[in-house]
């Protein structure tokens, strides 16, 4: 499997792929959506909204043009076919990290998220990962599948165990899936990101993975979700988080999820989660 620079990049994600350290896919599937469907057109409408998106970072003080990134584009998934489809991104992630590079993967809506940790825990067994969102996603099954954006974690709990996934910002799920998750087997956060700090410092140098499902940010800020969910962390509050993952030791990884960016016409989600994006690249460079 080799990968090529593709004509339509993330701002200036264009670097060759022998040189690059981070390497940006988009994963365009939302074959389990439960309610608005349209995440598969995340990747793209990032990538041309991020034309107006500055290089620099004031927050992180980097410029996109110091950093040596590739964007390869849209995975080529199966239309209908989730357990090809997710195979695809499963060995898409695995020969990333086999070439020495550091996974970035837009999505798609949150269950793409699962066979990039199936690869991440190969490479790397102790692998923790922090999950902002507004949603649990710990049911056992969603409509009688077992893998579906409302199980995703859940599917990532089998892989890694107790203790090891770590949930922020989460107000919405079923009571079985608050119960389980109280019961030892993740660490739950409700409405906020209070104690993120305190996560950071306990997880210390094992490796970490970061997934955000945008819609942990309020719908105020960020309506062109699926599934939106009132009650949600200010943009602020989400760089701030930013800036405690820059104390993350060993970040090895990181994907957001869940735009659908034709549900938000004013544009502007697309440009948080283009902003957002901007942002989670320079923390993979540090």
């Amino acid at each position: 499997m080799s990968f090529n620079k593709v004509d339509l990049s993330f701002q200036s994600s264009n670097a060759d792929y022998e040189t690059a350290k981070v390497v940006i896919f988009s994963v365009p599937m939302d074959s389990t959506t439960s309610f608005r469907p349209g995440t598969r057109f995340a990747g793209n409408a990032i990538r041309v909204d991020s034309f107006g998106v500055e290089w620099y970072s004031p927050y992180r003080n980097k410029s996109l043009k110091d950093v040596p990134t590739i964007d390869i584009g849209d995975l080529d998934l199966p239309i209908g076919d989730v357990e090809r489809a997710l195979e695809t991104v499963y060995e898409t992630t695995k020969q990333i990290l086999d070439d020495g590079k550091l996974p970035m993967m837009v999505g798609g809506e949150h269950l793409v998220t699962y066979p990039v940790i199936r690869a991440m825990v190969e490479k790397y067994p102790d692998l923790n990962i922090i999950h902002l969102d507004a949603h649990t996603d710990l049911r056992e099954e969603f409509f009688g599948r077992k893998l579906s954006h409302a199980t995703v974690i859940r599917r990532c709990h089998d892989l890694l165990g107790d203790g090891r996934i770590h949930q922020f910002g989460i107000r919405s799920g079923d009571r079985e899936e608050f119960e389980w998750a109280k019961n030892g087997h993740t660490h739950l956060r409700k409405y906020d990101l209070i104690g993120l700090s305190e996560t950071i410092k306990s997880i210390d140098d094992k490796p970490v993975y970061i997934t955000i499902d945008l819609d942990v940010l309020d719908p105020a800020v960020f309506p062109g979700t699926g599934t939106p969910e009132p009650g949600g962390i200010t943009y602020k509050e989400l760089l701030g988080s930013f800036d405690e993952f820059e104390k993350i030791p060993n970040l090895v990884g990181a994907d957001i999820v869940e735009l659908a960016p034709m549900l938000d016409a004013s544009g502007a989600s697309t440009a948080v989660a283009a902003k957002t994006l901007r942002e989670m690249v320079l923390l993979l460079h540090k």
